[in-house]
């Protein structure tokens, strides 16, 4: 009886010893990738890059090493080279096995945790190269050792899925000193294991500024197909491939990497702000800053040379430095008419570029994929280095100083300016009831979760979009004509535009200070434009629109661009849509040749038209194709907009993200800002990649 009562107990959800599942060696990481990664999309996939190139980079940093090589190679394998100690290959003394496999299949193992291995390292779990090397399907380490601390040769051992293979042996003699790693990404773990080389570029051309006098390689040999041996050369450039490649080496340091990134803008004071101090033994503060006319701000955060997306207590120790310097230096050579009127955080950040880099001994990030910094002392380090060396650089060079202030003093009557025409659009609303725009045709429900609001292209696909439209969960607000270009506009001359006020309104976030994510109407904002110049032309100023002064709806994934069909096909009774070209070959047929078909403009004829075919069994009649070329979603009736575009269960949708923030902002500077010739320059580097209507 006791035993059934027992069973019973079990049976209804009983917790003991048995329900305690212990993953070993590596398995928490195949179970829980996010939370050692991040993600499993193409951040996570690039993440396993940098996690060994931190390693390389260490070694830099910590004065051991001088290049690094990073490969793309044929089987989308990664390779990660170094001229730094090599990874110890002697036996630990706790795990009875070489420290090499201890480090590549043991979390939190490595030399970054107090000791003389690092003094200074981006790594702090210690987790780094065993992580990447669980979600591998195949990983190699080959360490090479000539310095006389072990036996002279090359050390390796292979292992799949985080699994040594064998033991650390000998393969070969070698006459350099450093590391090789080469890895694979599960495509278990990875839905989209293939790497982009331009992000790869853009990341490590970043990290070769960060650390004076290193040489940082890059070469994509995917498309390599010959029969030379990789594990046979130290450097995959020793073999002279003709393969994409390009080499960093700057020994200008973060007054570089500001340049680079001011290249397009114009400078409103010409010498570059620029510190370095170490405040104690290993732990130091760098940072370099120039303003440029723009209205936008770039702040670069790094914490022992990673990147801080987030940013962290050292951009607050920055920030809060920066806004009480240029207020005291105002006061005090009475830059300022009204003494009073102190210059607030936002003021001072208006065209700011600006580089904030601080090492530590003793670092804590939040998070494993180290987006925030959290270490405290990293604020009063910062705050007092630059607090001293800004005020001294200020009182050196008084013409700089005074374009500055001159800067901020813009910058607070645009506060002032905005703020007036923000609360008059705000103030409007409230004394109308909050009254929607009078082009709106909004939706009848009140979740915001099942709530599309649809920005279409003009009156006349405004009023096919309003019929066709399910009228419970679907808005369209239509606009008319371009609206204006915001990305050199301040928020007051944005607010003056009465289309960019109806999108304010219609949101329901209001805009600015007082912008508020939770006050969204609609958690899908699609743009439906036409697929022509002007209809792209209309997207890049709504999307630039967006970036500027709506980031958190594009962050929040809720910006969406509606993709309407190019073409419709009716053959016979039968009517297709074709998204692509390659769509209208697929529907059309191989078989047909596209060239004996006309393209129209025009509705397809009611009667067929059938043209004769000869197959083996003779004549036989089949119907004729008739393309019609779609123009614009006003050529579209009620029923074929709904259908294609607006019909969950049909359409197709593309969500805006951002997946590299730095990027973006630069790219909208090129391409939406007043500097001519870097516009011109983009457009002929990439005139090749454009899809032309002509």
């Amino acid at each position: 009886m006791a035993k059934e009562k027992a069973e019973t107990k079990k049976k209804k959800g009983g917790y003991g010893a048995a329900d305690i599942t212990v993953l070993e060696g590596l398995e928490p990481v195949r179970k829980r990738p996010g939370m050692y990664i991040g993600t499993t999309g193409p951040d996570g996939l690039h993440h396993l890059i940098w996690e060994i190139f931190d390693n390389a980079r260490d070694e830099a940093m910590a004065g051991h090493a001088n290049d690094v090589e990073v490969a793309l190679l044929p089987g989308n394998y990664i390779r990660v080279v170094d001229n730094g100690r090599g990874i110890p290959v002697d036996t630990h003394k706790k795990t009875k096995v070489s420290a090499l496999e201890t480090i590549m299949t043991t979390l939190h193992a490595g030399g970054k945790f107090g000791g003389d291995g690092y003094k200074v390292s981006g790594g702090l779990h210690g987790v780094g190269a065993s992580v990447v090397n669980a979600l591998s399907t195949h990983m190699k380490v080959m360490v090479h050792k000539s310095d006389g601390e072990v036996k002279s040769g090359v050390y390796a051992q292979e292992y799949k899925i985080g699994k040594a293979q064998g033991k650390v042996k000998i393969i070969d003699k070698t006459k350099h000193q450093g590391s090789v790693v080469m890895f694979t990404p599960d495509p278990e773990i990875f839905k989209d294991t293939n790497f982009d080389f331009k992000r790869i570029v853009n990341h490590l051309r970043q990290q070769a500024y960060l650390v004076k006098s290193l040489r940082i390689t890059v070469i994509d040999a995917r498309g390599y197909t010959g029969k030379a041996d990789f594990d046979k050369v130290f450097y995959v450039r020793e073999l002279d491939l003709d393969v994409p490649s390009r080499t960093f080496y700057f020994e200008g340091g973060l007054k570089s990497l500001i340049s680079f990134y001011n290249h397009a803008q114009k400078p409103i004071h010409k010498n570059i702000f620029y510190v370095e101090k170490e405040v104690e033994e290993y732990e130091t503060v760098e940072v370099a800053l120039q303003y440029v006319d723009d209205i936008s701000a770039r702040i670069l955060p790094f914490a022992n040379n990673i990147y801080n997306a987030e940013g962290g207590t050292h951009i607050t120790g920055f920030k809060t430095a920066l806004t009480r310097t240029l207020n005291n230096y105002a006061k005090k050579n009475n830059l300022t008419k009204d003494k009073d009127d102190s210059f607030t955080g936002d003021d001072v950040l208006e065209g700011l570029t600006a580089v904030v880099s601080v090492k530590l001994r003793e670092i804590q990030f939040e998070g494993q994929t180290k987006g925030k910094l959290g270490s405290t002392e990293a604020r009063g380090m910062v705050e007092s280095v630059f607090t001293d060396a800004f005020t001294t650089w200020l009182e050196e060079h008084p013409d700089d100083g005074k374009a500055i202030v001159q800067k901020a003093v813009l910058a607070v009557k645009a506060r002032k300016a905005a703020k007036a025409a923000k609360d008059s659009v705000l103030r409007k609303g409230a004394l109308e009831g909050m009254t929607l725009p009078g082009k709106l045709a909004d939706c009848q429900t009140k979740s915001a979760e099942e709530s599309e609001l649809f920005i279409v292209e003009g009156d006349s696909a405004g009023g096919t979009a309003k019929t066709g439209r399910d009228r419970r969960t679907q808005a369209i607000l239509p606009l008319r004509g371009k609206i204006l270009n915001i990305e050199r506009a301040r928020l007051d001359r944005a607010l003056s535009s009465e289309q960019i006020k109806n999108l304010v309104i219609a949101f329901g976030t209001a805009i600015g200070d007082t912008f508020n994510i939770d006050h969204l109407r609609y958690h899908k904002i699609i743009i439906a434009t036409d697929a022509d110049v002007d209809g792209a032309h209309i997207r890049t100023l709504l999307l630039t629109l967006f970036y500027r002064y709506f980031k958190p709806l594009i962050e929040g994934g809720f910006v969406y661009i509606a993709q309407p069909p190019l073409y419709k096909i009716k053959i016979g009774k039968a009517i297709h849509y074709a998204y692509t070209d390659a769509d209208k070959v697929k529907i059309v047929g191989n078989d047909v040749d596209l060239e004996d078909i006309e393209e129209s403009d025009e509705v397809a004829p009611e009667e067929d038209e059938v043209e004769e075919a000869e197959d083996t069994k003779g004549k036989k009649k089949t119907a004729k194709p008739h393309i019609q070329r779609y123009k614009g979603l006003g050529e579209m009736n009620a029923e074929e907009l709904w259908e294609t575009t607006m019909d969950p269960g049909n359409r197709v949708l593309k969500q805006v993200t951002i997946e590299d923030a730095q990027a973006a902002d630069k790219i909208f500077d090129v391409l939406m800002g007043t500097d001519v010739p870097s516009r011109k320059s983009f457009i002929q580097s990439n005139a090749k990649m454009a899809n032309l209507d002509l």
